[in-house]
């Protein structure tokens, strides 16, 4: 009895850190792995914890009965092996009540069943194990000291380990049978007869679960190319006619032609114009590789490229779908303030590629990061900083060239989209000289009108971002340090904004 107790506790404390860190990846290629998610989990997880302890202490005062600890493990494996059906209307359902609210709602519902009937366990396993009040703060501590092992054993195999290898759903399908079978057990062993038949119904939903809950496989008749949990994100490959796309936790970052390699990125057309401020190639360092659109296009002109990317399974995605490879960049798996730390090379430009909708990487946007890059910049060199936001004089476009400013004497910013005040791409740009180039170069997209469309909307695409370049107002911005960077809370309108854009943009979804 004593081992049986300690084995459901330290079942009950893995399954609660592996379901909250199993939510970001659920819910993120949603919503965005952002500020907002993370606090929504967690402020869930705790509020379903403690309600639990409340009811399992009551429950136990009242009846103390070890079937209890068996029906509640398996109403918890239950509501998280739903999870998976439930998600999709949940999300759809919720989605109209914008970012914030819309994460908190869904991973209430989603979340907090299971997390509360997991915390009921630990003080129904304390009355049971306890004899008497002599050793009831021995048998309350060795019970809570199992279950919070086994969370962090948990929560370092889920997300070091079982997510990028097995997957979200299966990981999920996993936690759920664990819960349903240890309750199965737990009731064959004091009621033969109930638990018989409860294992052979709870052994029908297993296999009824894993053969109608999941994840889309990749399927080229579908334009699914490519599917892979990665420990940073979800990472898909898909394909439109003759566009393939790059999709991390459901954010667009690469678009090619299949059969000409021409990225259909707007920004990246426009990153071609940092080639002209420059009298000869030189070396480009990328951070965020992506497909590799910026990459091979730099290339192509004869510069050497470093590119920098903390996802391994991007870099994959690029090489086999993208036809990225060594000749093209030298190619570092790091995060890119590290690489920056430890690195010692100067570069010509460095371009900072790293950010999505939902995804800033705040530590790479401070002041403090701008000073590691200013100082891997040749006395010549510019910094380009790829950023999405909602209009060109967002608190976001405002506060990165403010903190620019105290690194760089001149800031500049490439607008991409119109009119001023919509969802789109900027490059802002830093250097200590000035930055200009010979227009001519450029084209003038009337020679192109008659030609090929696409390179007639390249020409028309970075004329229109050098005609359209300004120099931000940065009264009152605020500068972003390590210790003071609010760019999760600005990114809420984007993301949501971005989300709502790209909603069923592909016809196989």
């Amino acid at each position: 009895m004593k081992f049986y107790l300690y084995l459901i506790v330290a079942i009950a404390g893995a399954c609660v850190l592996a379901l909250e860190i199993l939510g970001t990846r659920i819910l993120g290629p949603f919503y965005g792995v952002s500020i907002y998610l993370w606090s929504a989990l967690i402020s869930v997880t705790l509020a379903a914890l403690s309600a639990g302890y409340a009811v399992g202490g009551n429950l136990a005062d009242r009846r103390n009965k070890q079937s209890d600890l068996s029906f509640i493990l398996l109403g918890s494996g239950v509501w998280t092996m739903l999870i998976p059906l439930l998600k999709h209307p949940i999300l759809s359902i919720t989605e109209p009540l914008g970012l914030r609210f819309a994460v908190l709602v869904a991973a209430i519902v989603l979340f907090f069943p299971p997390l509360f009937l997991l915390g009921m366990i630990s003080p129904l396993a304390i009355k049971l194990k306890t004899k008497g009040l002599e050793n009831v703060g021995r048998s309350a501590g060795n019970l809570y000291a199992v279950s919070t092992l086994a969370s962090v054993v948990a929560a370092l195999a889920t997300g070091f380990f079982l997510v990028p290898y097995f997957g979200v759903v299966q990981m999920t399908e996993l936690l759920g049978a664990i819960l349903i079978i240890t309750g199965v057990i737990s009731l064959f062993k004091f009621k033969k007869m109930q638990g018989l038949i409860a294992a052979i119904f709870f052994a029908i939903l297993i296999v009824l679960a894993n053969k109608f809950i999941t994840e889309p496989q990749p399927n080229p008749s579908t334009g699914l190319l490519f599917v892979k949990e990665s420990p940073y994100g979800k990472i898909e490959v898909r394909q439109e006619e003759n566009w393939r796309y790059l999709l991390i936790d459901g954010g667009i970052h690469t678009i090619e032609d299949v059969e000409t390699d021409e990225t259909m990125m707007s920004y990246a057309i426009a990153l071609d114009i940092l080639k002209l401020a420059f009298p000869a190639p030189g070396k480009l360092l990328l951070i965020g590789l992506g497909g590799g659109s910026v990459a091979k296009s730099f290339y192509l002109d004869n510069w050497q490229v470093d590119a920098v990317e903390i996802d391994p399974v991007v870099i994959q995605a690029a090489k086999k779908f993208f036809r990225m490879n060594d000749e093209i960049a030298h190619i570092f798996t790091a995060d890119g303030r590290r690489f920056l730390t430890r690195n010692k090379e100067h570069y010509d430009l460095i371009i900072l590629d790293a950010f999505g909708s939902s995804s800033i990487p705040f530590h790479l946007i401070t002041l403090e990061s701008f000073q590691k890059m200013a100082a891997h910049l040749d006395a010549n060199g510019i910094l380009a900083i790829n950023v999405e936001s909602i209009g060109w004089n967002s608190p976001l476009v405002k506060s990165v060239s403010r903190t620019l400013k105290r690194v760089f004497d001149e800031v500049m910013v490439f607008p991409l989209d119109e009119p001023p005040n919509v969802l789109g791409n900027l490059i802002i740009l830093a250097a200590n000289r000035k930055i200009d180039i010979d227009e001519e170069f450029l084209g003038n997209p009337v020679d192109y009108a008659d030609l090929d469309p696409v390179e007639h909307w390249r020409v028309v695409e970075k004329n229109h971002a050098w005609d359209n370049r300004f120099f931000p107002d940065t009264t009152d911005a605020l500068i972003l340090t390590d210790n003071k960077n609010p760019v999760d809370v600005w990114s809420e309108r984007t993301n949501l904004a971005y989300r709502r854009e790209i909603e069923g943009y592909f016809s196989s979804q």
